[in-house]
This record gives C-alpha cells, sequence and structure tokens, in this order.
C-alpha cells in the first residue's frame, strides 16, 4: 500500500456522522500548514481562495494547470490527507473531468469536492444524469490510479436557490442518490444550515454529508447532533484574511496609522513554520 492510498483510506476514516471533520479550508501552502499546525487531521483547500490567490475569479475561470500545481504545492506542505476543491471538474466533458482526476491524484490529493453548477446555457445546475456521468468518470480515473479518492458531490440546489423552496428537498435528494449510484462516496449541500434541512439530508442520503457553516450557522456541537459528517468553512476564511489586508491597507492610505495590524502571527512563528514543515 502506498503512502498516498493509506492517506485515502484514513481520510475516508474520518467522515463519521455525529463526529464530524472540520476543515478550516486553505488556499496556498501557508495556510494549509497553519491548519494542520492546528492539530486539523486533513486538510481542504477551498476553489475560490485558490483562484483569488492566483489572480483569477472564482467559477471554472482558472486554468487546470494552475489549479493543480496549487494543489500538489498544499499535498507537498503537509503530512495529513489533502482534499481539493476542483469546481466543476475542470473540463467540458466526463472524459476532461477524468482527465483532471487523474492530475489531481497524481498531484497527491486523496479527496476532490465536484460541483453540479453552472449548468449549460445559463442553467444554474446541470442536469442529474450528466452530472452523474461526470461524477462516473471521476471514480473510475481514480480507481485507475490505484487510489480510493473520496469524492464529495456537491449539489448546489440550495446555494443557488434553484426552483421552488418547497421543492428544493427532494431535489437536492434526488441528485444525491444519482451521485452515489454513479460512484460518490459523500454529498456536499452548501447554502443552507437550517436544523430541519441538515436533519433531513444526513436521514435520508446514505452517504456522509457535508455542510458548509460560517458566521450565523448552528455550532458544531449542534450539526454533529444532526448527524452531518463533515463541516467546512469553504471560502470564509480567505475571505476573512483578505478582509485584514483591505482594511489595514485602507487604513494606512487615510488616518495613517496601524491599527489593523495588530494580533497578527508573530514573523518568527510563521518563518518557522515554513521553514518546518514539508515540502
Amino acid at each position: 500500500m502506498t503512502e498516498q492510498h493509506a492517506l485515502a483510506r484514513h481520510f475516508h476514516s474520518l467522515h463519521v456522522p455525529g463526529t464530524p471533520l472540520t476543515l478550516a479550508n486553505a488556499w496556498d501552502a501557508a495556510s494549509a500548514r497553519l491548519v494542520a499546525a492546528t492539530g486539523a487531521p486533513a486538510v481542504a483547500t477551498t476553489s475560490a481562495g485558490v483562484a483569488w490567490g492566483l489572480g483569477a475569479a472564482d467559477g471554472n475561470r482558472l486554468h487546470r494547470d494552475e489549479a493543480i500545481a496549487l494543489i500538489a504545492r498544499v499535498a507537498g506542505a503537509v503530512e495529513v490527507p489533502v482534499t481539493a476543491d476542483i469546481e466543476s471538474g475542470f473540463g467540458a466533458t466526463p472524459d476532461e473531468v477524468a482527465e483532471t482526476v487523474a492530475r489531481v491524484v497524481a498531484a497527491g490529493a486523496v479527496g476532490v469536492n465536484i460541483e453540479d453548477s453552472p449548468g449549460p446555457d445559463g442553467a444554474a445546475l446541470r442536469p442529474a444524469a450528466e452530472q452523474a456521468e461526470r461524477i462516473a468518470a471521476a471514480r473510475s480515473a481514480a480507481d485507475a490510479a490505484g487510489v480510493p479518492l473520496f469524492i464529495n458531490a456537491r449539489t448546489d440546489v440550495y446555494l443557488l436557490a434553484v426552483g421552488d423552496e418547497r421543492d428544493r428537498l427532494d431535489e437536492t435528494l434526488r441528485r444525491a442518490g444519482d451521485y452515489l449510484e454513479a460512484g460518490a462516496d459523500g454529498v456536499f449541500v452548501p447554502g443552507t444550515t437550517d436544523p430541519d434541512v441538515v436533519g433531513a439530508l444526513t436521514k435520508d442520503i446514505a452517504a456522509p454529508v457535508n455542510i458548509m457553516a460560517g458566521p450565523g450557522a448552528p455550532t458544531v456541537e449542534r450539526l454533529a447532533g444532526l448527524g452531518v459528517a463533515r463541516i467546512s468553512l469553504g471560502s470564509a476564511v480567505a475571505e476573512a484574511a483578505y478582509a485584514v489586508a483591505l482594511r489595514a491597507a485602507r487604513e494606512l492610505a487615510t488616518t495613517g496609522t496601524y491599527a489593523h495590524l495588530a494580533d497578527p502571527v508573530p514573523y518568527g512563528e510563521l518563518n518557522a513554520l515554513m521553514a518546518g514543515g514539508r515540502g
């Protein structure tokens, strides 16, 4: 068994309903090492943070080569499993998604998020059958590479407020079933933290459920009690970090003061973390 294969199996084992894996998403090697230094058992990337850090907008605008190079740097920077947000797969066809996944595995990741938005011709979501084909292609590529990749199938029904609110739960469950049948290992439903909805999702989805949390969301303890197996922060950590940069720059430009630079990670601590890390 290779080290990557062992990391992948371990990553699967971290998805326990009621004892959720919590992921403060990273976007570069430094943020990945900071997350790992807290004792986190895994590191997840945020596609938005990755894109912003590389000078691109989120939403399938980053070039695949740049995304994969960044994933390799993150995976090489930490000892823990790394799962990569690959947006909708960086490919127009299932074969292109399979190529992306093969390259992501080669870069060292042991998990991926694949989302079902955007759909063709301006639709919010891809048809479920089409998305299932893309997930099946990802599964086949990972299997061919000999790595039990954790495929986290993301559906954006709630995030994009698709359709009538009364129909969103049923649509999410339908899509979840299709994606699991195609080879997904878990289902990611961003856009809702409503306890009633979350409880229904964990009850009726026969796989680990991932919820995206942040300010105003139920606590980890509350979500755990609802049966959630994975909680991630998405782009929120990157947004907060960039907020510090923006506020400090505005303060310097307008008042000539430096209050927003208080309480940093000390230079020595951060530099030692980079010097002593992997890669």
